[in-house]
This record gives structure tokens, C-alpha cells and sequence, in this order.
């Protein structure tokens, strides 16, 4: 995760909020803090976001008129960060960020939280090796120094009335503290402008759900007693050279390294803070190995309502080819 001060690319989608109740703060007002975390995509090479202000939108009051510009009580309009931000999302990959910090919120029932965004750009790499930028300006001032722009980056009305997340369910503060967490799926965000390929557009792909329900994911890999790992080009395999790949509902992939941290033989890795749904993992060899699991991926994984889910892989052939 990394905050900074310069803007970069944006690549918005699946936006997943969670809410999480803390303490009681009690009084006629709760607290919100607001987390982001991303979902990454190998489309991309960067993806950066300049978000000028956050708010809480009231229940049944939609918030576009110009007289409703500050914080209103019992529900309103309610901003909960009005300095710019500019984020990397591709930093954010299994991390969160935290854009709002116990802000004070009016006791009330909020239906949406929305997201000014006035800027940003994203670097995408081309089938021939090389990268392409799409930004919302040519001037944009999170453009790397001496970058040439490819084409635009098309942020419909996101820099006017907000990016809008309407809760499932709405949100209601009673004098408690509330932790949400935003999540941007990349790989979904972002897609060329049908009939004009010099130009991207960014589509967010949005739902929401209650941060009690985030859970995680964790994949383990052991080695069947039986089975020798092969020598590749010179270097000796080992179990850390697999990775463990998930892929959501959306079809975005995501791929970690497995990790023997504690030294018992059996290799791991942890997809955090995801939404409950529907996803699959699978175990991923290095370049030049043929192999076969216990169970034989992928495996689909049904994600329930914070829960922590482990599913356990052995491998039980590996060869190279």
C-alpha cells in the first residue's frame, strides 16, 4: 500500500464496502473510518486515482442540489474527507489504505457513500511488451515526469456528482464507531471505448456488503513423501517456486507467493480482505514444471460471512518438461 502525493492512473470496478461496528462512542454522533483495498489485475502496469473529496450521502436524499454542501444533520450530506488523495490502486493489493480517520458522522441512516474523483491515469501493457498511458488530461499533474500520453481516460461525471456506492443495506449510526472498507476490483474498472481505440473509460463494477462479512481465503501446499522436486535450467525446485492463484466471480485473477514461515514443510499464502461470494483457487508452477494435486485444481470456494476458509493442496507429481 502506498499513499502519494502525485497522481496516477485509476481503475475502479468492483467496489465492495464493508461495515465493521467498533465501540460504542455514544452522544447524538458516531465515528467512520474509511479503508481502501484493491483487487489487482495483469492488464495494468499502473493505476493511480486522485480523489478530491468523500461523503456520506442521507438516506432518501440524493445530494446533487449545490445548497447541500456541507454536513447535514440526521442523515444528510455528511463529507468525510474534503483534502485530495491521490492513491496507486495496484499498491493496494492485499493491504489496506486508510483515506478517512474516525470522523465524526451525525446519528442517522446513510443509503450511499460517494467518491469525487478529479483526475488519474492508468498504464496498460500492450501485447508486444510495450505499455500504453491513458490519462484523464494531458496536463494531469500525477503523469510520471517526461511520460507521452496514448489517449484519454473518460471518468464520466465522477469529478461533478461523485462515483455513487449505494449500501445494500443502509447504513445507521447510533453514536458507534463504523469501519468501511472499499474495494477496488482493477481488472473490472477499466475498458477501451467501444469504436475508438485511442481512448479508455472507466465503468465501475459496484456492490456492497457488511465488513463483518469480509473473510480471507488461505491456500496451503505440501509434498507428497513420495515426490522429488525436479532441477529447472539449473536451479533445484522447491514448493516457495509455486504460487497460489484465486480468481473471483468477476473473473479477476490474483496470485501470491507460498510462503514456509514457520519452517514445518507446509507452504502457504492468505487472500485478505475479500467479500463473501463465490471464487476458485489453484496451485501455479514455475516455468518448466509439469505436476499434479490432491485435489486437482481449480477448487471452487464458497466464501461465507466472515469467515476464514483454508484450502489444503499436496502435490503428488512433478516433473520437468
Amino acid at each position: 500500500m502506498r499513499l502519494i502525493p502525485q497522481l496516477r492512473p485509476m481503475l475502479m470496478a468492483l467496489l465492495a464496502i464493508t461495515l465493521l461496528p467498533f465501540m460504542g462512542c455514544g452522544g447524538d454522533e458516531g465515528k467512520v473510518t474509511l479503508l481502501m483495498t484493491d483487487a489487482p489485475g495483469d492488464t495494468f502496469k499502473t493505476a493511480v486515482v486522485t480523489i478530491s473529496e468523500i461523503y456520506l450521502q442521507g438516506d432518501g436524499d440524493d445530494g446533487d442540489d449545490d445548497e447541500k454542501a456541507g454536513n447535514d444533520d440526521k442523515g444528510g450530506r455528511v463529507v468525510l474527507r474534503s483534502e485530495p488523495v491521490t492513491v496507486s490502486l495496484l499498491d493496494l493489493a492485499n493491504k489496506t489504505a486508510e483515506l478517512v480517520s474516525e470522523a465524526e458522522v451525525p446519528n442517522g441512516d446513510y443509503s450511499e457513500i460517494r467518491f469525487v474523483i478529479t483526475g488519474g491515469y492508468v498504464e496498460v501493457n500492450n501485447a508486444d511488451g510495450t505499455t500504453s498511458i491513458f490519462a484523464s488530461s494531458r496536463d494531469y499533474a500525477g503523469l510520471p515526469e517526461g511520460a507521452k500520453v496514448d489517449g484519454d481516460l473518460h471518468m464520466p461525471s465522477y469529478g461533478s456528482s461523485g462515483l455513487k456506492v449505494k449500501f445494500t443495506e443502509k447504513l445507521t449510526i447510533e453514536g458507534e464507531q463504523k469501519v468501511l472498507l472499499v474495494d477496488f476490483d482493477v481488472a473490472q474498472s477499466f475498458g477501451k471505448e467501444a469504436g475508438n481505440s485511442g481512448k479508455w473509460v472507466m465503468r465501475p463494477v459496484i456492490k456492497a456488503a457488511e465488513v463483518t462479512a469480509s473473510g480471507s481465503i488461505n491456500v496451503t501446499l505440501t509434498k507428497d513423501a513420495g515426490v522429488s522436486l525436479p532441477t529447472v535450467d539449473g536451479h533445484a525446485v522447491t514448493l516457495g517456486d509455486f504460487r497460489a492463484v484465486m480468481i473471483n466471480e468477476a473473473g479477476s485473477r490474483e496470485e501470491l507467493p507460498l510462503e514456509d514461515t514457520n519452517g514445518d514443510g507446509t507452504f502457504e499464502a492468505s487472500f485478505k480482505f475479500l467479500i463473501p461470494g463465490g471464487f476458485t483457487v489453484e496451485i501455479e508452477a514455475p516455468e518448466g514444471v509439469g505436476f499434479t494435486t490432491t485435489p486437482n485444481g481449480p477448487v471452487a470456494v464458497e466464501l461465507g460471512s466472515g469467515k476464514n476458509v483454508t484450502t489444503a493442496f499436496t502435490l503428488t507429481r512433478a516433473q520437468q518438461e
